[in-house]
């Protein structure tokens, strides 16, 4: 079994940071794929950040590059997500998504390859 549960996130000022975490508490795997994906109100989820761990590479939608980070503790299958330089349009339930297997390049933000799902954290970025 995976459970993926996030934390972090939270109300922010525009051009603030915030740091959002997704533990993998069962460990019943090793996932190679883990990333982060976030819903805006009324639009549909989309890919933000992943990180593979075999074969290495972390990719980023245009959106957050230079802003946000990813980065791993493959020991314990935790995912996190620094974010600066936070926008209003940054403001949306960020998920944390995860998979078994590597995720092609060409795949990584295709939603229908992550296996398992966090609930979710809500961000607002507002001032």
């Amino acid at each position: 079994q995976v459970h993926l549960v996030e934390s972090g996130g939270g109300l922010v000022q525009p051009g603030g940071s915030l740091r959002l975490s997704c533990e993998d508490s069962e460990r019943s795997f090793t996932l190679n794929t883990m990333g982060w994906f976030r819903q805006a109100p009324g639009k549909e989820r989309e890919f933000v950040a992943t990180h593979r761990r075999s074969g290495g590479g972390t990719y980023y939608t245009e959106d957050v590059k230079g802003r946000f980070t990813i980065s791993r503790d493959n020991a314990k299958n935790q995912v996190y997500l620094q974010m600066n330089s936070l926008k209003p349009e940054d403001t949306a339930v960020y998920f944390c998504a995860a998979a078994v297997n590597r995720i092609i390049t060409s795949a990584v933000g295709n939603q229908r390859m992550y296996n398992y799902w966090g609930q979710g954290t809500q961000v607002t970025v507002s001032s």
